[in-house]
Order: structure tokens, then C-alpha cells, then sequence
């Protein structure tokens, strides 16, 4: 996982639920998401990220019986015909066993191996990596916001090294449009640098986000000119990893960033 340090990869929202909310009911069937990781997949992304429970605001809890039914016919589909690694897009570790045990490499857990008290170890025995992103309760538009993810890290970095998950399994991601302000949102993506002290790659899931509709005027900033934006900001800060639902643009457009910013590095180094 840690050559994802080294260059910009794409990981492709693949969401099999009916409620997601950008996507939700597009793809909540075998044949539909089949198409869409492929279609993924042909535009260039690294990882395929199938969920089953969405997580934005105010969506409505399932169970793991139900999130199992959503992702598990679909995992073993892609598995069989997809030729990219997929991740599990889940905070339970019932689901994250079962979604490994079919072949997913990576589990992406929302709350950083904070909720379920199984799910550190379930990705252990797994040999799978982990995205550890951070989340709250509750906004606090009080916080430091990179203070607080600091803290959050160093507590689901110990969980991980208790379980015996290694560092090179792991990635850290700020949790753009989790429980922060608008503010919070952009300073996480701005401070980004001052979480890069633990050596690990860095991921950002700012796509389509709603706080990118509080920055500007004209109501373009939800779109996909504004993604691009955050992520080109988010990578010039030092993120290496982009979870996106427009894979194709991001993959061209990181390309430039990171040919550009390599051209530049290569400069100062002969003077």
C-alpha cells in the first residue's frame, strides 16, 4: 500500500445502495454495478470501493444482514470479472469478513476502526489493508479540526498495532464532509501536510461533497470542476490517494499534477 505514496491513485465509488446521495439506486444490482466497475475500471482507477450502507447525513442505519445482501453477490461478481483489487466500503466487521473472504483487499472504514471492536482484528486475520478515516459524533465548529484528527489517528493506529494490522496495511484519510463545518472541511484539505509525520499515504473523499456548494456563488462548486479543485488542492497538500465517482477526469488530471510537480522536483534537484 505504501507505493500509493509514490503517485496519485484513483479509488471508483462503486455504492450497490438505494440511498447514497449522489448515486443511490443506480447501481444496486449485480448486472448494473458489473457495468459501472468496468466502465471504472477502463477509465483507469486502481481500486474499485463497493459499499452497501450509505453514510451521508442523516441516512438511515442498516443492519449487517442487510449490507451483506446488498455487497455480497456483487463482490463476487467483480471478483470473478473484475481485473482491478476492490475494497469494501464498511464500518462492520461481520461485513468486512465475509467481503475479504470473497476477495476484497481493502476495507475502508468510516470510523477507523473505532465502532465495531471486532473489525481491527477481523482485518488482521484478513492479511487485508484499512483505510482509517476520521469522524465524530457531532460537528464541534470549536475544534482545531487537524488537532482533533491528529488525536483520533494516534488512538486507531494503537488499535491497529495491538491487532497486529502493519503500517504498510494502512492508510489515513481526514474525513472530508464528516461531521465538520465547512471550514473544517477546508482546512483539513489545506493542513493536510501535518498529518504526513506518521508515513503513510494519505486519502482524500472529497467528491461531490456538499460543502464544496458553500464556497463560491454560482452553484457549480458541488460539480465536478470543484471535486477536481479540492483534489488538486488535497494532492498539492500531499495526498496520494483519491476516492472519486469520476474516475476518468481524475486519473488525466492527477496525471498532469503529478508530471508537472515531478518536472519541477527533478529541476531544483540539478541546481
Amino acid at each position: 500500500m505504501h507505493a500509493l505514496a509514490r503517485r496519485p491513485a484513483v479509488m471508483g465509488i462503486l455504492n450497490v445502495t438505494p440511498d447514497s446521495f449522489s448515486d443511490g439506486g443506480q447501481f444496486n444490482n449485480v448486472a448494473a454495478a458489473l457495468t459501472q466497475a468496468k466502465r471504472l475500471a477502463a477509465e483507469g482507477c486502481d481500486i474499485v470501493d463497493v459499499g452497501g450502507e450509505s453514510t451521508r447525513p442523516g441516512a438511515t442505519p442498516v443492519s449487517a444482514a442487510d449490507e451483506l445482501a446488498r455487497i455480497e453477490p456483487v463482490v463476487a461478481a467483480l471478483v470473478r470479472e473484475l481485473d482491478v483489487p476492490l475494497s469494501i466500503d464498511t464500518s462492520k466487521a461481520q461485513v468486512a469478513k465475509r467481503a475479504t473472504a470473497l476477495g476484497a483487499v481493502l476495507v475502508n472504514d468510516v470510523w477507523g476502526l473505532q465502532q465495531d471492536p471486532a473489525m481491527a482484528e477481523t482485518i488482521a486475520a484478513a492479511q487485508a489493508a484499512v483505510v482509517i478515516m476520521h469522524n465524530r459524533a457531532h460537528i464541534d465548529s470549536t475544534l482545531d479540526i487537524i488537532s482533533e484528527i491528529r488525536g483520533f489517528f494516534a488512538r486507531s493506529l494503537k488499535i491497529a498495532d495491538k491487532a497486529g494490522i502493519p503500517r504498510a496495511h494502512i492508510i489515513l484519510d481526514p474525513g472530508i464532509g464528516f461531521a465538520k463545518t465547512s471550514r473544517q472541511n477546508c482546512e483539513a484539505v489545506a493542513r493536510l501536510s501535518e498529518l504526513r509525520d506518521w508515513g503513510l499515504p494519505l486519502m482524500v473523499g472529497a467528491s461531490r461533497k456538499g460543502f464544496l456548494g458553500s464556497l463560491g456563488t454560482h452553484g457549480r462548486e458541488r460539480t465536478l470542476i470543484g471535486t477536481l479543485a479540492a483534489n488538486l488542492a488535497a494532492a498539492a497538500s500531499g495526498a496520494s490517494v483519491f476516492r472519486v465517482h469520476d474516475v476518468a477526469e481524475h486519473v488525466t488530471a492527477l496525471a498532469v499534477f503529478h508530471t508537472i510537480r515531478a518536472a519541477g522536483a527533478t529541476q531544483q534537484a540539478s541546481q
